[in-house]
């Protein structure tokens, strides 16, 4: 890992498309901006964390589960009975 220390204004270069610039110390944080392509996915690694347990815990539901979704879904349509006469 690599450990720096920037004062506000400064920034950081990671390859050649990503800049991260110190706005300003906050007590205990940093405000930190970061400049990237439209493609690079930006995340803090805390919500990263909660989907990933969130899905986690979807895919390993009992089938109760499956049993109180299926009392969300809306009754399916009755079919029409067929008018024609001969």
């Amino acid at each position: 890992m690599l450990v720096l220390t920037r004062k506000p204004g400064e920034q950081i270069m990671i390859g050649d498309d990503i800049v991260i610039t110190v706005m300003e110390g906050r007590g205990d944080g940093v405000r930190i901006g970061i400049q990237a392509p439209r493609g690079v996915s930006i995340q803090r690694r805390e919500v990263v964390e909660a989907i990933a347990a969130a899905n986690l815990a979807a895919a390993q539901a009992g089938p109760e589960a499956e049993e109180l979704l299926a009392g969300l879904r809306p009754p399916a349509p009755k079919p029409a009975k067929d008018q024609t006469k001969d």
